[in-house]
């Protein structure tokens, strides 16, 4: 395991995840009309930590791998797209653009998961709860956009 290489990583992660503490949902999120399996509040900040540790992991083991460039590649522009949303959901309130960029998010995400599980399989598997995770977010923010015209 080297460190080092598994806390830079996890430091990018960190600043993506800075920026949904700086775009806290607040009152208007929370007023929305939201689908019944909107999960709770406490849920998100759990998620998120347990993937970004998870990505971290990943992304470390596979840049221990000669040839894995793309696969890098591949990572931080999710990570890039990750940092994106939230100030454009919460900050903006555009639902729409928000969707863009997750499908963006949900595109590069995939293919980090297949780039890695070519050249770690267990760096691959590492990756598939977040894509999970970027389907059910995409999910909630098209019902939440759907259910709110008024903020498109």
């Amino acid at each position: 395991m080297d460190w080092m290489l598994f806390l830079t990583f996890l430091a990018a992660c960190g600043a993506a995840g800075a920026t949904g503490a700086m775009f806290e949902p607040g009152d208007w999120y929370r007023d929305l009309n939201k689908p019944w399996w909107t999960p709770p509040g406490f849920v998100f900040p759990l998620v998120w930590v347990t993937l970004y540790v998870a990505m971290s992991y990943a992304a470390m083991r596979v840049a221990l791998i000669d040839g894995s460039q793309q696969a890098l590649a591949f990572w931080a522009l999710q990570i890039a797209f990750n940092t994106l949303w939230s100030p454009v959901f919460f900050g903006l309130k555009r639902m729409r653009a928000a969707m863009v960029i997750l499908g963006c998010l949900w595109a590069a995400v995939a293919l980090t998961l297949a780039s890695f599980a070519l050249i770690d399989p267990l760096a691959g598997m590492l990756i598939a709860p977040y894509l999970l995770w970027v389907t059910i977010a995409g999910a909630l923010n098209f019902s939440v956009w759907r259910r709110n015209p008024q903020f498109a």
